[in-house]
């Protein structure tokens, strides 16, 4: 059984930090590339960032420069750091586990993050 696990949400003031982290088990985890997208409620699902398993990563122009993601193949893990938050930036954050050959993709349950004073 695939689970993908978030955590690390939570309410930061505009221009904090807050770091993000999916446990993924039940896939190998090192074939997947991992993503994570947000929404907000009434819009669609935005891609944030994705990292492959050689560490090869994409990220949003509106996160470039502020987010950051990694993951450790060992703990099979992927993690979003997250800095200089802004209002705009509040949403549920999902974590994706995407296998293009096999034609797979499985998704966590999401952790809201919300940025204001």
């Amino acid at each position: 059984q695939v689970q993908l696990v978030e955590s690390g949400g939570g309410l930061v003031q505009p221009g904090g930090a807050l770091r993000l982290s999916c446990a993924a088990s039940g896939i190998i985890f090192g074939i997947y590339t991992m993503g994570w997208y947000r929404q907000v409620p009434g819009t669609s699902r935005e891609l944030v960032a994705t990292i492959t398993g050689a560490g090869r990563t994409t990220y949003a122009d509106s996160v470039k420069g502020r987010f950051i993601i990694s993951r450790d193949n060992g703990k099979d893990a992927v993690y979003l750091q997250m800095n200089s938050l802004k209002p705009e930036d509040t949403a549920v954050y999902y974590c994706n586990a995407a296998q293009t050959t096999m034609k797979v993709d499985y998704w966590g349950q999401g952790t809201q993050v919300t940025v204001s004073s």
